[in-house]
């Protein structure tokens, strides 16, 4: 399928402008092995300390669990997850037990730290051939209850991934949106030496 070109300013691999977050999927059941070896992907992120805070929930379409993770999704991304491969709820450990600590303590980095592990998790997917969308509209309160998070666990958000396909299928005020998004100029998200009025 083809997509917009994107370009970068400087130079950088193109996995980086490839990745993008699709909603149309094709409904193909996403092998298990693919799974975890996307997931292993995401063990490797860096963390401080290496707490490793991420934890990750998943379920396949077509099983038991399918349905109770699609229902903590608001109805906007249960339309279009629907056709996903799998669907994982990303969680981020709160808390932690610094090397030489006896007592475990708030992880200030926990949410950062996550986030690096998704971003490992997307674009493992991408070089096998798989699209992940992250998401944050999701009843979390909701996921917490139906998933039996504990309280020092925060749900970070939701990942559906699955193999792309034709725009076709998505209603219109999506399928116009279905293309891969531009970035910010990088001019105006990084300054030498400290805050510029040039940052967006």
């Amino acid at each position: 399928m083809s997509q917009a070109a994107r370009t970068s300013t400087h130079p950088i691999h193109e996995l980086f402008l490839n990745r993008w977050s699709p909603r149309a999927y094709s409904g193909e059941a996403l092998p298990q092995e693919t799974l975890l070896s996307i997931l292993e992907a995401a063990r490797w992120a860096p963390s401080a300390s290496n707490n490793q805070p991420w934890r990750f929930l998943y379920a396949h379409r077509d099983t038991p669990a399918w349905e109770t993770f699609m229902n903590v999704l608001i109805p906007f991304n249960q339309g279009w997850v629907k056709n996903a491969g799998a669907l994982v709820i990303v969680l981020s450990k709160t808390i932690s037990l610094p090397p030489g600590a006896e007592e475990a303590r708030p992880n200030p980095s926990h949410s950062l730290d996550t986030g690096a592990a998704w971003a490992n998790l997307a674009l493992q997917a991408q070089l096998l051939g798989w699209d992940a969308h992250g998401m944050t509209g999701m009843d979390k309160d909701a996921a917490r209850k139906a998933l039996n998070v504990p309280d020092d666990y925060a749900v970070e958000m939701a990942i559906a991934i699955g193999k792309r396909t034709d725009p076709s299928i998505l209603p219109d005020g999506l399928r116009e949106r279905e293309k891969p998004s531009d970035r910010m100029p990088l001019a105006s998200l990084v300054a030498e030496g400290g805050f510029k009025d040039t940052l967006a």
